[in-house]
């Protein structure tokens, strides 16, 4: 089947971002004193933070209301922004197809900080949509935010290619109907 739009998350598959999060995490757990473990923090990537922060708080009593919004964790992302290096071989794959196919992003993360990181990158161009976790009521592993950027830039899901980093992020590829490429396959080749 041909395809005829692709779909790219952005943080771990545009952006080499996850290990900048987790440090943004780490900030704000030592600053409410609670404990966010690294194997926790990964095997939720691809949830936005506002839905990380609900299920911390019904764990964590310290968590106070100034942490109801993401607010928090997005302003101490913030230092961290400059550090943002780009995935080579996933940035490659936009730059060919650029002006060929229309192209889009489907990240979770919230869409001042995911614009943010497409322009330090140099690569906000490239795309004809950004859809982020504000622009559908169901997250990864819900194909929603797929669904959503296929709408956007005009191709049938089934037409689509879904570049993911995530386990939760396949699944929602999946059941987008889309096909779906792991950037971590694709990492373990460029090595």
């Amino acid at each position: 089947m041909k395809i005829k739009g692709i779909i790219f998350d952005c943080d771990g598959t545009l952006a080499d971002t996850m290990p900048l999060h987790w440090q943004a995490w780490q900030v704000i757990a030592e600053r409410h004193r609670f404990h966010f473990p690294e194997d926790r923090f990964y095997s939720l990537g691809g949830v936005p933070s506002r839905d990380i922060l609900k299920m911390l708080q019904t764990r964590t009593a310290s968590l106070d209301q100034s942490l109801r919004g993401r607010a928090g964790k997005e302003e101490a992302y913030l230092p961290f922004l400059p550090q943002v290096k780009p995935i080579e071989v996933v940035v490659e794959v936009a730059r060919e197809q650029h002006g060929k196919i229309p192209l889009a992003v489907a990240s979770g993360g919230n869409k001042p900080i995911i614009e943010m990181v497409l322009t330090h990158l140099g690569i906000r161009e490239l795309f004809n949509a950004v859809v982020t976790s504000e622009d559908v009521t169901q997250q990864k592993p819900a194909p929603d935010i797929f669904l959503e950027a296929a709408r956007r830039i005009g191709v049938p899901p089934k037409y689509c290619r879904a570049y993911e980093d995530t386990d939760l992020g396949m699944d929602a590829i999946r059941a987008a109907g889309m096909e779906a490429i792991d950037v971590r396959e694709l990492l373990a080749t460029a090595k």
